[in-house]
């Protein structure tokens, strides 16, 4: 079936996938700028994390169940019922009329952008050798970068232009456009797994032990204390599961996630490498805004125009990977020299301090690009070469799962280590002379409970306006005073905020080295040539699926070396 399709013909089903991709990573972050809109419009402001959560817990915890049930029932209608289930969430949150319907049609289109993201990456193994893949593969891996820079900017731009609506109903002619592309132009190809089975058991599992994983890392610190017993329970819930779901997948006939995978050695360290990298590389992401926008004062309409040059070295570094990869079929020296790069990127962002100027900032962020690009397309390589073909679906979606993993743990993990050392260092400036005045003018403000909140206001052009009109009647030469004093505050304050920001970086960057170290394990296997060669058992260290009759064993291994 797949020689019968033309080059041509798998561009544009590439093309049609690629839009689908391009709808779930959109998702992620478009609804961030239109959020104070739709609190507005719907009057939920206390449910307004849901927006967001909603969708990243569906679309997380679906990723392993649809990545098993592609490789049971084949990936083509799967991945066109995921179009159509996540432009039908769209549609529903785009006519919500209030916020609890909202968050139940965000969480729909959750599960379509689970299934679209299980399968977008295991498609291009369906379509292309191993051999092959690594260019598609980059492109693809530049979809993720372009999406964090495209979804806050095309967010803002509907909200303000049309309605914070039209970032739901924009998915629809794009998700019809994609949907034609690859019902009339993708193969269907059968499934090699003869018999049909699902493995309920570890479905129900492990929905039962991420969820509350999850909720954990979002709700701990924000909503409730680290030490609550509501994250607490969370935490002991989700333990409970997990360990139901591992006891499960041990006696599933066909399990979800099998745990020989982890005997392999290509699988067990790209794995590692790939969690260790989502949680390091979420620092950048979401605190090199917060470091331009309060210590630099750099002017952007939105978080994601300062990210630009980031993604840009994202897009660029992962494609050209994908062509080394596929051209040279060596990916071991790109995966170690890409993530030590990053490491070495993200351990110079935290050398910033109130002296950096815009344009260091920005080669730094370009070199932290370029970095995290090389690995994007690595892994998902790695692990599916390192596999038979029947099991392509469950790798890459455990890719793809243990990403958003390490991105979500990495969010909690920052954002406490940020929040605990603001705490601390800004009990330095209690007895600044300028804050003993603001006390003085206004008895509101309480020095002695000084927190990140109410330092927070003089960042915004709202908090200085205010400030501005307080002293407005006050004595020139007192007013002079203040400002003098309002002005040497700051510089104080930015100083705190940049301490403060670079152990982010500095934790980020030690969690970039520990997978360096992990990506030195990593045995680099031969990459196939086409579809019907088996994996390299022995390279792969993959004992077990040699009794499995999977692929051939060593001696079969050895002859195939001599010709």
């Amino acid at each position: 079936m797949l020689s019968q399709i033309t080059n041509s013909q798998k561009v544009l089903v590439m093309i049609g996938v690629m839009l689908g991709l391009l709808l779930a990573a959109l998702d992620q972050t478009i609804v961030s700028t239109a959020l104070p809109r739709i609190v507005q419009d719907l009057k939920g402001l206390e449910h307004l994390s849901w927006v967001v959560t909603a969708y990243l817990l569906t679309s997380t915890v679906t990723v392993p169940i649809y990545g098993k049930l592609s490789d049971i029932f084949g990936r083509k209608f799967l991945f066109l019922g995921a179009i159509v289930v996540f432009m039908l969430g769209s549609a529903l949150s785009g006519i919500s009329q209030d916020m609890t319907q909202l968050i139940l049609f965000r969480g729909l289109q959750g599960i379509g952008g689970g299934a679209l993201f299980a399968t977008a990456f295991t498609i291009i193994a369906d379509l292309f050798a191993p051999a092959e893949r690594g260019k598609w593969m980059g492109i693809f891996g530049g979809v993720f970068g372009l999406s964090s820079v495209l979804g806050p900017t095309l967010g803002g731009y509907l909200t303000d232009h049309a309605s914070w609506r039209w970032n739901f109903y924009i998915n629809i002619p794009v998700g019809i456009l994609a949907l034609v592309v690859v019902y009339f132009l993708m193969p269907h190809i059968k499934s090699t797994v003869k018999e049909k089975y699902i493995d309920y058991a570890g479905a129900i599992t492990i929905i039962l032990g991420l969820v509350p994983f999850l909720l954990g890392l979002l709700w701990g610190g924000n909503q409730y204390p680290w030490a609550s017993w509501q994250i607490i329970g969370l935490f002991v819930m989700s333990a409970v599961f997990l360990t139901a779901f591992i006891y499960a997948e041990k006696k599933a006939k066909d399990p979800i996630l099998p745990l020989d995978l982890f005997k392999n050695n290509v699988f067990l360290f790209s794995i590692l490498a790939v969690f260790l990298t989502g949680l390091g590389m979420f620092g950048a992401f979401i605190y090199i805004p917060l470091f331009a926008q309060m210590v630099l004062g750099t002017n952007a309409t939105n978080s994601g125009l300062i990210l630009t040059p980031m993604t840009f070295g994202i897009i660029i570094a992962s494609t050209l990977t994908g062509q080394i990869v596929s051209r040279t079929g060596k990916y071991k020296i790109l995966a170690v020299a890409g993530l030590a790069l990053a490491a070495a990127a993200i351990y110079s962002l935290s050398t910033m301090d109130v002296n950096t100027t815009q344009r260091d900032m920005i080669l730094r962020m370009i070199a932290t690009g370029l970095g995290l690009g090389v690995t994007f397309p690595i892994f998902t390589i790695t692990v599916q070469n390192a596999f038979d073909y029947s099991r392509l679906g469950v790798v890459t979606s455990a890719t793809q799962l243990f990403r958003s993993l390490g991105g979500t743990v990495g969010v909690a993990v920052m954002g406490s280590i940020l929040n605990n050392s603001l705490a601390s260092k800004i009990q330095t400036l209690k007895g600044d002379q300028f804050l003993n005045q603001v006390s003085q003018i206004n008895p509101q403000f309480n020095i002695e409970k000084l927190n990140v909140n109410q330092l927070q206001a003089f960042f915004s052009g709202t908090g200085k306006a205010q400030f501005e009109s307080t002293i407005a009647n006050l004595p020139p030469e007192i007013r002079a005073q203040i400002i003098q004093n309002f002005s040497d505050f700051m510089l104080k304050l930015r100083t705190v905020l940049a301490e403060s920001i670079s152990e982010v970086f500095l934790i980020s960057s030690f969690f970039m080295v520990l997978a360096v170290i992990f990506s030195l394990f990593l045995k680099e296997v031969p990459l196939r040539k086409s579809h019907s060669d088996r994996p390299f058992a022995q390279e792969a260290g993959i004992e077990l699926a040699e009794e499995e009759g999977q692929i051939p064993p060593k001696q079969e291994i050895e002859i195939f070396r001599k010709k």
